[in-house]
């Protein structure tokens, strides 16, 4: 037999306005109730109608997530993130992979007033989604702003502080010949890196070796790192502004049989899965992903339920994570 409200509200030993109150997410419930009829419902494997739900709401129950790229390790975990946050307050998550065009902008999820909220993660041209959704007055959140818009809700990480940190742990290492490969220069990320790579150096009366720009892929990684080889003139160490490029770098060197981090030290950006797992393991600047998910729904669903809160910005710092690809330079 089906289980309906009023068996949750008996299960609860709650009346069934407090349940309803409890599926529609109001505030005016004490958590020792909400957690009453959270149980309830999971013991008696209770799951409300969503078509219900929304006619009485007035509300979806659903929120858009829309990405440029699936093939992103760290991209997966704040998504994996964000699925879960919301799961726990009975929000499903629809997925929109967009090239930040117009084409993709009008066949976007958010059309039509079909989702509650969007978050977008990391857009490439973000102004396009956000005249749109503010005249829709939809609510949205920004993940990995790339534009530093203080007039928009957003979840930012201090990627000048983490090409900071990369280039001061080979500095502190002993290296003095520190060469960068930057990332696409329109990119805010990319800028704010290598601002941190030249001020860490800047503090030690260093100059760069050399800066390159690729393109956050293993192909340009691979590249850079094959000119400076074919040039015959080597740094003792490199940072790169994303994993990717860092090794495609180091394929190029273990192929000429230069030792990592023996002859040259490595430090890539973000710490994609692949990171970890290479040899020698790349040292790198971990992105908080779960923080980065869990602050965007926490800042969504408080605009959802309160449109008038003003808009919020929120930056986290990344975490220097050394491994095997960073060592001291060569005194022979």
């Amino acid at each position: 037999m089906k289980v309906s409200i009023f068996d949750v509200a008996k299960k609860s030993g709650l009346s069934v306005v407090t349940v309803s109150r409890v599926l529609n997410h109001s505030t005016s419930v004490r958590k020792k109730n909400k957690d009453k009829v959270l149980q309830a419902m999971k013991e008696l494997d209770y799951h409300p109608n969503a078509s219900a739900r929304s006619l009485a709401s007035g509300k979806t129950g659903i929120i858009g997530l829309t990405l440029t790229t699936l093939n992103d390790t760290v991209l997966d975990a704040i998504v994996k993130e964000i699925n879960d946050c919301l799961a726990e307050q009975s929000y499903f998550l629809a997925l929109s992979v967009s090239q930040g065009d117009e084409e993709s902008f009008n066949r976007s999820m958010f059309q039509e007033d079909r989702v509650d909220g969007v978050i977008l993660l990391s857009p490439i041209n973000a102004d396009l989604y956000v005249m749109e959704l503010k005249k829709r007055k939809i609510p949205f959140v920004i993940l990995d702003n790339q534009q530093r818009n203080s007039s928009v809700p957003s979840v930012i990480v201090n990627n000048y502080k983490g090409g900071y940190d990369a280039t001061k742990h080979l500095i502190d290492l002993g290296h003095t010949e520190i060469a960068h490969i930057s990332g696409p220069e329109p990119l805010f990320s990319s800028q704010e890196r290598e601002k941190g790579y030249l001020h860490a150096l800047e503090e030690v009366g260093l100059k760069p070796f050399a800066i390159e720009q690729g393109s956050f892929d293993i192909p340009s990684g691979y590249r850079i790192a094959k000119q400076w080889i074919d040039s015959g003139r080597l740094p003792t160490a490199i940072f790169a502004a994303d994993d990717y490029m860092a090794l495609g770098a180091m394929d190029a060197f273990k192929n000429e049989g230069i030792r990592i981090p023996r002859d040259i030290s490595i430090v890539g950006f973000d710490d994609q899965v692949y990171a970890s797992e290479f040899r020698p393991a790349l040292t790198t600047i971990r992105l908080p992903f779960e923080k980065i998910g869990k602050q965007g729904v926490d800042i969504l669903l408080k605009m959802i339920k309160d449109p008038t809160k003003r808009n919020a910005t929120v930056e986290f710092d990344p975490e220097l994570i050394v491994r095997d690809s960073s060592g001291a330079p060569r005194t022979s």
